[in-house]
């Protein structure tokens, strides 16, 4: 007698599947199975850059675009029709499913970007390309807008496309209901000031907000009004990330983000060139969790954060991450920073040149379980030590290359003194990989009786250890072995 299970539990099987070709594959076996999949895929439709290989984004990109082109309402199909705008649909027959009411996450900068890939290949004698752009924007956000019931992240946050600031509250005007439950808002100042308030009114359990600031005088312009009653309206805000960029400046923003202290439990404040934006406001939110410091563009001599100095003694007693980029502050300030906070630190991400700075790890970070770290060639000794002093460790990144550590140093470093929970490496290479495969079958001997290990190789332009046959032939003996885990080559 055959057992089928319910449409329920099939539900909670298939949110565990991660992975979209598992997905895929779904979609072929029987009709539940195929609406499972569809409702889970098209949640986060628009996550294409992140999930799929570059070479592939342009077919994927025109797939989904004739999806939600069929999906349109007669009249919008209509309106393309007469302005010559002749987008082909997977079929001539009405779609299977109501696909934009599946979408949890909607960006308009992702649109923005699949419509204009597409529409550029194809002629069109009375329309301009930003002129298609517009129409087809249009109809499908409000297409978008009348059929989610329940929005949970909402993304502009890209000012490179076809859309006007004025636009954007227009797509808003009507059925503004679905923005009632939204969890997550990425957006920048462009964004007309209207848009925000009449959000303000529905929308009160923000947990995350992102927030570019992208040219100065904001104020002046009235644009923050809008933004500050947003924010000081929400209930549970836990994530904040400011990001400032063309002489932007978030100082406006700080006083009414008091009011969250309590609540905010992530903060990444990323700077691109400009130098001196203020920091030590920080210090208002004891709950933090994590801090990531960073910056876009690097600006040769100059210090990012200057009045980090006003942090280094401040305690944040649950501070579990912190990242810290080049020429952020002084190493000094960040040295007693550590003292006060390295306690509790169990990812720690320092992009810095440093001895004194690396030492104090040792010192104050015991705890650590990631770490990226950058030491030179003659630093060796600091590497076997934070082994020694940190034995929670599970995971390190570092440089290699002619000015920093040897590739076989640090194998041979990390199997004679990484602690028992050890099971990571991440290689960055700044020249050509030195590594011989009798080096690795060395070191994956050595670990036979260790947890399987992952090996993660950054390239940037140089020859890495993946070039080399013998490697990978060592890499694939070991994997089938279980000593390796995953080998893996990512580009930075």
């Amino acid at each position: 007698m055959s057992c089928q299970l319910t449409t329920d539990c099939l539900n909670e099987i298939f949110e565990y599947l991660n992975d979209k070709k598992t997905l895929h594959s779904c979609l072929l076996v029987n009709r539940l199975f195929c609406k499972i999949s569809i409702r889970i895929l098209w949640r986060d439709i628009f996550n294409i850059k992140y999930t799929t290989a570059y070479k592939h984004i342009p077919k994927v990109s025109s797939a989904i675009l004739s999806t939600l082109v069929a999906c349109l309402s007669n009249e919008s199909k209509e309106l393309l029709f007469k302005n010559g705008i002749f987008i082909s649909t997977p079929t001539s027959k009405p779609p299977l499913f109501n696909y934009p009411k599946f979408c949890k996450v909607l960006s308009i900068t992702r649109i923005c970007l699949i419509i204009d890939d597409v529409l550029k290949d194809i002629p069109n004698n009375s329309l301009s390309l930003g002129d298609k752009n517009f129409l087809v924007t249009n109809e499908v956000i409000k297409m978008f807008m009348t059929q989610i019931s329940s929005l949970k992240k909402l993304t502009f946050n890209d000012d490179n496309y076809m859309i006007f600031p004025n636009e954007i509250t227009s797509y808003f005007s009507g059925v503004i209901d679905c923005l009632t439950d939204l969890s997550e808002l990425r957006c920048n100042l462009r964004i007309p000031s209207e848009f925000f308030y009449r959000l303000s009114k529905i929308c009160h359990n923000l947990h995350s907000l992102t927030i570019d600031i992208n040219f100065k005088n904001i104020e002046n312009l009235g644009f923050l009004d809008g933004l500050k009653e947003l924010i000081s309206l929400q209930n549970n805000l836990k994530f904040l990330k400011l990001s400032a960029s063309y002489e932007g400046n978030w100082t406006n923003i700080i006083p009414t983000l008091t009011k969250h202290s309590n609540t905010l439990t992530k903060l990444h404040l990323n700077s691109d060139c400009i130098i001196d934006l203020p920091v030590s406001f920080i210090a208002l939110f004891s709950n933090l969790k994590e801090i990531k410091f960073s910056y876009t563009s690097l600006i040769f001599g100059g210090i990012q954060f200057k009045d980090f100095e006003k942090l280094q003694n401040v305690t944040f007693p649950k501070l579990k991450y912190l990242s810290i980029p080049y020429k952020c502050t002084k190493p000094g300030y960040i040295i007693k920073f550590l003292e006060n906070n390295g306690k509790n630190l169990e990812k720690f991400y320092l992009d810095e040149v440093d001895h004194a700075l690396n030492l104090s790890i040792v010192k104050f970070c015991p705890n650590l379980k990631k770490l990226f770290i950058i030491l030179k060639h003659s630093e060796l000794d600091i590497l076997r030590t934070i082994f020694i002093s940190c034995q929670y460790l599970e995971s390190i990144k570092v440089w290699c290359g002619t000015y920093w550590l040897k590739e076989k140093q640090v194998l041979e470093t990390i199997a004679n003194h990484s602690p028992k929970n050890f099971c990571k490496l991440k290689i960055c290479h700044y020249s050509d990989s030195e590594l011989l495969s009798e080096d690795l079958e060395s070191f994956f001997i050595s670990w036979k009786n260790r947890p399987s290990f992952t090996l993660i190789n950054f390239k940037c332009g140089y020859i890495g250890l993946e070039e080399s046959e013998e490697n990978l032939e060592m890499i694939k003996k070991y994997n089938d072995l279980g000593i390796i885990k995953k080998f893996e080559t990512k580009y930075l």
